[in-house]
């Protein structure tokens, strides 16, 4: 059935009021034209990173505001607990790629719309892929995604003498959700606060120590660690490895998991909580997901029109008890690691006994750094040295002697500058180590 050309034009009334005269509201800089939702209606280019629960609401706001050339990016496929709140799927869809059944769903409904689908990692593209974009928005349920994204954006700017080419800049607006709380934010890279710049708002994932978990259990989730990571390599009950969308797996999972509180009196082990750790599940409520993805959709079409000033620039939301909101100026670190443009500064308060291992687990656990798996390298008497990298086996085996050496011993000096490569970063990082000792202590 086609659309009525008078209906067609009608249907953009309500953005020509906003896009084509000034109002109370307007960005200081708006000049009204009709050439701006021609703008957003053939050239925008829109990437939208996620298509979870958040992702499928963010992109079918932007098809709706009018946005018709549209990228989706997800690594994921469809699972039966996805039907509950990510509205483009069905039953019949279950197993195959979100990004392209989330495609095909807004290209079939949304007369005009053109919705790219890639069914990979971000990782699986470099900047020239990122550069084509006017705008990208996260719906993610991943803080290493988020960090990555980041790094990318920050390193794709240009400075000339210093000098930041604000042509250089594609703003981001991230947002994201847990149960009843969630959050979204306008990042313009090298100008506004970065993802990493607030890093310490996420808090470290929960390691459980491997220790209490084989001996003193005190938790439910203890027991199902226990489960997952000693008895079920041990026993291996499939011949198979876990599947967490399994649910064979997740029942004896669940059954072995309540034998081991049973015998440690411990209560709460539940089927969902067992899915939730094994999975590493974060809840996920429809109606949070609908005003978080309103919000960033609402913030996209202002950075695209320059129509109202843009949220400065994190914006939290809490309807557990009511609703409260507030929107507050997140401050870009002078020395953030990622986009200050000038090395972190690592304090060492003894580098005589701080072991190479230890500082592994200080980036790991820092909420700083939160890195996950980082490799070292640096330059000494102006040669390139290795210190550790885990990620290749021949090099970890070549340099892993070095984890029970001290910074000393590695003949790491004050001041000297480390690179570090971790999945947080598309680039490599940056830290200068800072000792806080005295000549005499150092000699």
């Amino acid at each position: 059935m086609s659309e009525n050309p008078d209906s067609s034009q009608k249907r953009w009334d309500h953005l020509r009021k906003v896009l084509e005269r000034p109002g109370p509201f307007s960005h200081p800089e708006f000049e009204p034209s009709p050439d701006i939702l021609e703008f957003v209606m053939t050239s925008c280019k829109i990437l939208v990173i996620g298509a979870g629960g958040l992702g499928c609401e963010l992109l079918k706001n932007l098809a709706l505001l009018g946005f018709k050339n549209i990228h989706l990016i997800d690594m994921d496929t469809i699972d039966l607990s996805n039907l509950n709140r990510q509205f483009l799927f069905r039953h019949k869809d279950i197993g195959s790629s979100k990004a392209e059944v989330a495609a095909e769903f807004i290209n079939r409904k949304v007369n005009g719309c053109h919705v790219v689908p890639h069914f990979c990692k971000i990782q699986d593209y470099d900047e020239s892929f990122y550069r084509q974009f006017h705008i990208i928005v996260c719906g993610l349920d991943s803080i290493v995604a988020r960090r990555w994204i980041n790094g990318m954006l920050i390193s794709m700017l240009n400075y000339e003498d210093g000098i930041l080419d604000q042509q250089s800049i594609i703003p981001m607006v991230d947002g994201g959700t847990e149960g009843f709380k969630g959050n979204a934010r306008v990042v313009l890279p090298g100008m506004s606060a970065c993802i990493e710049c607030t890093l310490d708002l996420y808090p470290p994932q929960v390691n459980y120590p491997l220790c209490t978990i084989a001996n003193t259990p005190r938790l439910p989730e203890h027991c199902i660690e226990y489960v997952k990571i000693i008895l079920w390599p041990k026993e291996n009950p499939f011949n198979v490895s876990l599947d967490g969308d399994d649910s064979q797996h997740i029942s004896w999972i669940y059954e072995k998991s309540l034998e081991r509180a049973t015998q440690f009196n411990i209560p709460g082990v539940t089927y969902r909580l067992v899915q939730g750790v094994v999975k590493h599940i974060i809840p996920a409520v429809a109606s949070t997901n609908a005003v978080i993805a309103g919000v960033c959709a609402t913030e996209v079409f202002k950075l695209a029109t320059n129509c109202c000033v843009p949220m400065n620039n994190y914006m939290v939301f809490n309807d557990v008890d009511g609703i409260y909101t507030y929107t507050y100026e997140a401050e870009k670190k002078d020395d953030c690691l990622v986009c200050s443009q000038t090395p972190g500064i690592l304090e060492v308060k003894d580098p005589h006994k701080l072991k190479l291992k230890q500082l592994l687990e200080l980036l790991s656990e820092s909420r700083s750094y939160q890195m996950r798996n980082p490799g070292l390298t640096t330059i000494i008497d102006g040669k390139n040295k290795t210190l550790y990298m885990a990620t290749i086996k021949s090099i970890e085996e070549r340099t892993r002697d070095n984890l029970n050496k001290t910074l000393i011993e590695l003949g790491l000096k004050d001041g000297q500058e480390v690179l570090v490569a971790d999945v947080t970063s598309p680039t490599t990082l940056v830290i200068k180590l800072k000792y806080l000792i005295d000549d005499i202590e150092m000699k």
